[in-house]
């Protein structure tokens, strides 16, 4: 650190830290030009995520090491990612033909042991981040300083767990949606059969007989009814499934994924030079296990930008028989015309909470093949009653006695939201 004795007053001995030189600072990795040095600093981790206190640490840099790394960086031209992927204790800048400086290096006249008390003046205290504690927006004047460490899988925590909250809350709003679809969808079709139906003439028909007709209409306006709905209505739907979060939770579910990937493998002989259909692909795990199983050619659609994953995972799989078509089927005109058999994971939590059942018939009436094959094709909802003790007393048989007094009026209140 650049320092000057102040000998006016030998008894005090105080020590004057030298203000920063203004020497213009080019940045390692591009042309930007910053007035000193912390903003030079500063640039580089900003605009190209190289930490120098990090890479100091990370590599142990001497004075020596960090005057062949400056020299490295400014003769051969590396991009700063390179600072995160390099390991061991051999290092491209360990030459010592390194040691020969470039002319007019601003970044060689730094002392590294000024690093420190740059960082900490940025706030973040050389190894660590330093967070104010805050309540409704105001300090409290508690300050915690975490690791860098620590900061970052706090961060990555918080993001997951927001992550998860937005997919619940979109799975609710698309759930909440849907119910009223239905709904308005069943009070249109009994009002329709309510109304008594007239022939081409206008005679109203009272006694039943054009009533097969108006069932015929009304079927034909409820299985197109699911290719009416916008894709935007669908949109906060499909969202759900972009986030990386919701797969992990269906695949890591052993029971469920290894359970379809026994029924489609163990039926390899069905499956064999079919084409197969995939609704909703996902990370396009179904459409694997059939290629796996000999599927001659497997359509894998879905709406969701997750389809682009999807793709890379096949093809880092060596993988060719698999076609994919973005986009919602409804919508969506396939390459084929028909495939043999139809995959999808249409079971959600009580069996029908994913809403995909009517884009499944819809599939089934517009692509399947007269005597193909939909996996899976029947399912059951059973119920069993489950009674916590412990639980209820905690909740609800605490209001009987509180401190001696009887609350038991509050259990209704409880039990309103329970």
């Amino acid at each position: 650190m650049d320092t000057t004795v102040d000998d006016s007053n030998g008894e005090d001995d105080e020590w004057e830290v030298a203000e920063e030189q203004n020497d213009p600072v080019k940045c390692l990795f591009c042309e930007t030009i910053s007035p000193t040095m912390t903003i030079a600093i500063r640039h580089a981790k900003q605009q190209h995520d190289f930490d120098l206190a990090g890479v100091r640490r990370r590599f142990h840099l001497d004075e020596y090491s960090y005057i062949k790394m400056i020299n490295y960086i400014r003769r051969e031209k590396p991009g700063p990612e390179q600072f995160k992927t390099a390991t061991g204790s051999s290092f491209p800048w360990a030459d010592d033909k390194y040691l020969k400086p470039v002319a007019n290096e601003t970044w060689l006249m730094f002392d590294l042991d000024e690093l420190d008390e740059i960082m900490l003046n940025n706030g973040t205290g050389g190894n660590g981040v330093s967070v104010m504690e805050k309540e409704n927006g105001n300090d409290i004047g508690d300050t915690m300083t975490l690791t860098t460490d620590q900061y970052r899988k706090l961060q990555g925590i918080i993001n997951d767990l927001t992550a998860q909250l937005r997919e619940k809350e979109n799975l609710l709003q698309h759930a909440a949606s849907s119910i009223e679809k239905m709904k308005e969808s069943f009070r249109n079709v009994l009002a329709e059969q309510q109304q008594p139906s007239a022939d081409e003439n206008g005679k109203v028909d009272d006694d039943g007989a054009g009533g097969d007709k108006k069932l015929e209409q009304i079927k034909r306006k409820l299985e197109h009814c699911v290719s009416s709905v916008s894709v935007d209505d669908d949109q906060s739907y499909f969202n759900t499934y972009s986030h990386f979060g919701i797969h992990h939770d269906m695949l890591s579910d052993e029971v469920r994924t290894s359970s379809y990937r026994d029924a489609i493998l163990r039926n390899a002989d069905i499956m064999k030079d079919k084409t197969v259909l995939d609704l909703g692909c996902g990370t396009a795990i179904l459409s694997m296990f059939a290629s796996k199983a000999g599927a001659k050619e497997v359509i894998s659609v879905d709406q969701s930008d997750i389809i682009y994953q999807a793709m890379d995972i096949v093809r880092k799989n060596n993988i060719d028989n698999i076609r994919f078509v973005k986009g919602r089927l409804e919508d969506t005109e396939l390459p084929v015309e028909k495939v043999d058999i139809i995959v999808s994971e249409w079971m959600g939590y009580f069996l029908l909470f994913e809403g995909m059942m009517d884009s499944v018939i819809y599939a089934r009436k517009q692509y399947l093949r007269e005597g193909g094959l939909i996996l899976p094709n029947r399912c059951n909802i059973s119920i069993a009653g489950y009674g916590d003790l412990e639980r209820h007393n905690e909740f609800i048989g605490f209001w009987k006695n509180v401190y001696g007094f009887d609350m038991s009026c509050m259990k209704k209140e409880v039990l309103r939201e329970a």
